[in-house]
C-alpha cells in the first residue's frame, strides 16, 4: 500500500510539473485567411461554417479552448493542428499554385462528402462544428463552383 501511495504522489508531482510546459501555439494573424476568402468567395453561410469548423486546424489562427492549458491535452491538440495545417492550410493560399489549390478543393469536397471532416474528435468538444447534411451540401456546392473557376483559369492560361 505504501508503494502505491508513493507512486500516486510521484505521478501527481510529475503531472503538476508538466503543467509548466507545453507546445507552441498556432496564433498567427487572423487576416491570414483573407486572401483565401477573397479568392474563393464563399457564401455567408459557408464562411460561418469555415470559421467554426475548419479554420482552427486549417489556418494559422487557432482558437484554443480552456482545456488546452492542461498537459497532455495541449500536446494532443497541437498535433491535430499541425497535421491539419500540413494537409490544407488556407493561410498559405496565396503562395500555392493553381494546380495545388484546385487539388485541395478536390480533397475538401471528397472529405466533406464522405463525412470525414471535421474529425469526430474535434466535434466532441466543438458542437457548432457538427455539420448537417444541408451544410455539407452548401460546402460541396461552393467547392465545385471554386473548382469550375480554377478550370476556367487553367483553360484561359493555355
Amino acid at each position: 500500500m505504501k508503494t502505491l501511495k508513493k507512486l500516486l504522489v510521484l505521478l501527481l508531482v510529475a503531472f503538476i510539473i508538466a503543467q509548466f510546459f507545453g507546445p507552441e501555439k498556432n496564433n498567427g494573424d487572423i487576416t491570414s485567411v483573407e486572401p483565401f476568402l477573397t479568392e474563393t468567395n464563399p457564401p455567408e453561410d459557408v464562411k460561418l461554417i469555415l470559421t467554426s469548423a475548419c479554420f482552427d486546424c486549417h489556418s494559422d489562427q487557432t482558437r484554443y479552448p480552456w482545456y488546452n492549458n492542461i498537459t497532455p491535452v495541449n500536446y494532443w491538440m497541437a498535433e491535430h493542428v499541425k497535421n491539419g495545417s500540413k494537409h490544407f492550410n488556407v493561410s498559405d493560399w496565396e503562395g500555392a499554385s493553381l494546380k495545388k489549390r484546385d487539388h485541395k478543393f478536390e480533397e475538401l469536397i471528397e472529405m466533406v462528402e464522405k463525412k470525414e471532416m471535421p474529425f469526430p474528435s474535434y466535434t466532441w468538444t466543438h458542437s457548432d462544428a457538427k455539420l448537417t447534411d444541408d451544410q455539407r451540401t452548401s460546402i460541396v456546392a461552393w467547392g465545385k463552383k471554386v473548382r469550375e473557376m480554377y478550370a476556367a483559369e487553367k483553360a484561359s492560361a493555355e
